[in-house]
């Protein structure tokens, strides 16, 4: 029988309700297909941070090193500055593994309406791949005359070859697996005529390599407006970490809501564990009310599998679009009245009838049967093993 080490930060606000949430339905799986699941969890976060003043102990990154996959449920809190929380807890971890594909999907499912009027389910289906480690997130700066007058505080972006060329080729990779075949390139490269020229060179480089992959390259004003005007044009969408960022929330209220939304911090040789997390916040307004949105721990774990099975499950179905119910499932943020306990049963439920294959030697899959609506089978979710590392039970 496998075996798989899950360590699980749940963090600040609601992170810890909705990583319990993922963690039944997890234990659920794998007591019926007959997998090992061994949950390692960390109480790291803002409750750290006012006991050790810090976010995680300096060996924080020697632990997670061990595991096969990271669950994190949210990160930040009222009376702590975001930037002492983000930089304190995801961003080491994120640069430590090394985790350079920031993969995020939005996909619009049965039962769950688009604020833009018009869109059937399955319309809009886009991924957007952020770059990760560098960019105008690397920790290059400081102050000068600090709480002076004159204070001065520099900020610099960081855009390397290689850190442009593995992400970008990342996302083309992606696209071939998926039906549109097509990769958006967003920079603002009229106005930062370094950085995001050298960026969009090395896009025109990778692109001349995938001849099948269809290309088009916007300034990310034009990019908001068109996730807004054209959305169901996008597939896949290749930007900076401050860019791909932004464009991934707004890609996640384009097709419903941020509850929904999910990240998965991939380092694809599999060197590392990879770490995959709701994109909502730790919404401290809704702690404790039990209706935190639970679909994006479902994202999380499809985001996880599409990652183990190359991205091809980005394009056919979800264990979201089963444990929507078409529109029963639902927590209030998405119209619906069911608490996040709730939903997660329902879920499972609705997945009770997945069957378990052994696929190769270094390949595990769980399949789902076909959605009753299209007849399509489902994806599956794929723990694969590489060089000794298992990565990715979600």
């Amino acid at each position: 029988m496998s075996s798989y080490t899950v360590h699980v930060i749940g963090g600040d606000g609601i992170g810890p309700e909705v990583t319990s949430c993922a963690i039944a339905v997890i234990e659920a799986a794998a007591a019926r297909h007959g997998f090992n699941v061994q949950f390692v969890d960390h109480d790291w976060g803002s409750d750290h941070f006012f006991r050790h003043g810090r976010m995680m102990p300096p060996n924080a990154l020697d632990t997670l090193r061990q595991a096969n996959a990271i669950l994190l449920g949210a990160v930040g809190h009222p009376d702590i500055p975001d930037h002492i929380t983000l930089h304190g807890l995801l961003l080491p971890i994120r640069r430590g593994f090394d985790q350079f594909a920031n993969v995020r999907p939005a996909r619009l499912y049965p039962g769950v309406a688009s604020p833009l009027v018009g869109y059937p389910p399955k319309e809009i289906d886009m991924v957007v791949v952020r770059e990760n480690t560098e960019g105008e997130y690397a920790p290059v700066g400081g102050f000068v005359h600090h709480h002076h007058p004159s204070e001065v505080a520099v900020q610099s972006s960081v855009f390397t070859r290689q850190g442009c060329e593995r992400v970008i080729r990342f996302a083309f990779e992606l696209a071939r697996r998926r039906e549109k075949k097509r990769v958006t390139s967003v920079t603002k490269s009229n106005a930062q005529a370094y950085s995001l020229v050298l960026w969009d060179r090395v896009f025109q480089t990778v692109a001349n390599e995938f001849p099948d992959i269809e290309t088009e390259s916007l300034l990310v004003d034009a990019a908001a407006m068109n996730f807004v005007r054209r959305p169901h044009s996008f597939d896949v969408v290749v930007a900076s970490n401050l860019f791909g960022d932004i464009l991934s929330d707004l890609s996640a209220i384009v097709r419903s809501s941020i509850g929904l939304a999910a990240s998965a911090n991939l380092d694809p040789t599999l060197t590392y564990p990879s770490l995959f997390e709701p994109v909502q916040g730790s919404a401290p307004d809704i702690v404790g009310r039990g209706i935190a949105p639970h679909g994006s721990d479902l994202m999380r774990r499809d985001a996880a599998g599409s990652h183990r099975e190359g991205g091809s499950g980005a394009r056919r179905g979800s264990g979201y679009s089963r444990g929507s119910g078409g529109g029963q499932v639902l927590t209030p943020d998405l119209g619906g009245a069911k608490t996040t306990r709730r939903c997660g049963r329902l879920s499972w439920r609705g997945w009770d009838s997945w069957s378990y294959a052994r696929a190769e030697p270094d390949r595990e899959v769980v399949r789902m049967p076909p959605a009753p609506s299209t007849g399509q089978p489902a994806r599956p979710f794929v723990l694969r093993s590489s060089g000794g590392r298992t990565d990715a039970v979600c």
